[in-house]
């Protein structure tokens, strides 16, 4: 049994800018929790060093998601689309394999949000019977051209599927 290649294309670098700032965000979301924490520490005169554990704890971990997680995830993203399905491999800690059959694929989107759209960035969804499949940080046009290639490769197998099923009846 050979095994397939692993899929070649990667997501646009700018990917980590995005995913950075991102994360900062959430970092400053997670760091209100030691300052709630410190505020009900001199209020209800709990003990201080509750806060000067959870405070570490947090900025590791702020620093954990703004930094170094959207390098892992940029580096393990790969897709490729061939001419029967197409083909998403991501994942850090746990990876995804997903095959999406062409014969599958109800319609292709591209999309864009502020971040996105600031980088020259989109993402492709592909949307199936059993859910959507998301290409994240494309460069705009990488993104339109794959979503109108997928487009073409869906349809084409969608027709070739139509004409064996008609076939199958005239049996």
């Amino acid at each position: 049994m050979t095994s397939r290649p692993l899929p070649s294309q990667k997501i646009s670098k700018k990917a980590l800018s995005v995913w950075r700032i991102k994360g900062a965000i959430e970092a400053l979301v997670y760091l209100a929790l030691p300052a709630a924490l410190l505020i009900f520490t001199i209020r209800q005169d709990w003990p201080v060093w509750i806060v000067s554990i959870v405070l570490p704890v947090i900025a590791v971990f702020a620093i954990w998601k703004a930094w170094f997680f959207p390098a892992m995830t940029w580096k393990r993203w790969r897709y490729e689309v061939y001419e029967k399905e197409v083909e998403l491999r991501r994942g850090v800690v746990i990876t995804k394999h997903t095959l999406i059959p062409m014969s599958r694929i109800q319609h292709v989107d591209t999309a864009q949000g502020p971040l996105y759209k600031k980088y020259g960035l989109s993402a492709l969804t592909i949307s199936t019977a059993a859910g959507i499949h998301e290409i994240p940080a494309l460069a705009e046009e990488v993104g339109q051209d794959l979503r109108d290639h997928i487009s073409r490769l869906a349809e084409a197998e969608d027709s070739l599927y139509s004409r064996k099923e008609a076939d199958a009846d005239d049996e």
